[in-house]
């Protein structure tokens, strides 16, 4: 109870000030300056000078606009020699963001709507009607069972289907982006390079899906989602002509080795006509192709007073750390400490106390 009291006493009826006592050391001098040093450093290098802790920083908001150009030609067995444009393999005309072109189509002309053999495959080829239940329809399915066993070809029988007839088959596909110094003539004959013309916004498709380390002959045959990354860090408090756009690309969709199982990116869709004398007909095409997802982001930044002088403070007040590391060391770490400590503490009385001593010793 007695230590209790004491304790609690001194907590309420002393009062600890600081002392400066100036230690001639060259051990401990040179280790307070290199510890502030190395706070000055950081707050410099790191605080300043490569975080602009100097700048008052906002995010990137903007807004993309894409369009694509050229021709190609293709000679099929099915469409025969034909010469594709813009209008033909941009689906749609226009997205928010992104751009897809069509590299593979699967087509199925002239369908129509009625009864017709389903694909073959280890779910719909029968012997018997046994075979085939009425009705049913899987997630795969090209339409409604009928419940029929009937003739795919010469030598195989499926089970019949109310559908767009005949019914689309796919399993037969082979494997295999402005600157204000811009100008117009320019843009006529650049081609984006990594090295050699980073800042051209006209790219190869070939060239972007290199970039990001894959095949553009095997991502055209089933179809991808490629990420144009364009970022923008600027410094707001230099000339505008210095705040430029770096790009990188890279395959956004899953391609998983060991676990593909729905592969590539495509998609389906129909045209429709019909004459005065015939039933609705449509063509069905399965596209694959590349969609490619423009993603913009950075940031800008400006001079500041604010953040100015709290990262100053900030820094000012990191320069304790420096004292409070040397009194650790000298105080409790170093051969002398004893002596060090006795030369920083210094135990005073109180004043009355004291003087009501000296009297009393005094008239003795």
């Amino acid at each position: 109870m007695a230590g209790c009291c004491a304790v609690l006493a001194g907590f309420l009826f002393q009062y600890d000030t600081p002392r400066i006592v100036l230690i001639r050391s060259r051990k401990v001098g040179l280790m307070n300056r290199a510890v502030q040093l190395l706070i000055l450093a950081y707050v410099i290098g790191w605080v300043f000078v490569w975080e602009k802790g100097y700048q008052e920083m906002d995010s990137v908001v903007s807004s993309v606009t894409t369009k694509a150009k050229g021709v190609t030609v293709t000679n099929t067995s099915k469409l025969g020699f034909r010469v594709w444009d813009v209008a033909d393999y941009v689906i749609p005309a226009q997205e928010e963001n992104s751009l897809f072109i069509m590299t593979n189509i699967i087509t199925t002309m002239n369908q129509t709507q009625g009864f017709c053999p389903e694909v073959p495959d280890k779910n719909t080829v029968c012997k018997s009607d046994a075979d085939c239940a009425s009705g049913s329809s899987g997630t795969h399915s090209s339409g409604v069972a009928t419940g029929r066993c009937v003739l795919f070809n010469e030598t195989v029988k499926t089970c019949e289907v109310a559908a767009w007839c005949p019914v689309e088959d796919d399993t037969h596909v082979p494997k295999r982006n402005i600157l204000p110094n811009i100008t117009t003539t320019y843009l006529k004959s650049c081609v984006y390079d990594a090295i050699t013309d980073p800042f051209c916004p006209i790219f190869r498709l070939g060239k972007i899906v290199e970039n990001a380390g894959h095949s553009f002959q095997d991502m055209a045959v089933e179809g991808g989602i490629m990420g144009i990354q364009i970022n923008w860090d600027c410094n707001l408090d230099r000339a505008a002509t210095h705040c430029l756009p770096k790009y990188s690309f890279r395959r956004l969709d899953t391609r998983d080795t060991d676990h593909n199982v729905s592969p590539g990116y495509n998609f389906r869709f129909a045209k429709y006509y019909s004459d005065l004398t015939g039933p609705e007909r449509r063509t069905l095409i399965k596209a694959y192709g590349i969609r490619f997802d423009i993603i913009v982001f950075g940031k800008a930044g400006k001079f500041d007073i604010i953040p100015t002088m709290i990262n100053i403070g900030s820094g000012l007040a990191l320069f304790g750390v420096a004292t409070v590391l040397c009194d650790v060391i000298v105080l409790y770490c170093m051969k002398k400490r004893y002596y060090y400590r006795e030369k920083k503490y210094k135990y005073v009385e109180d004043y009355e106390q004291a003087k009501t001593e000296e009297f009393s010793v005094t008239r003795r």
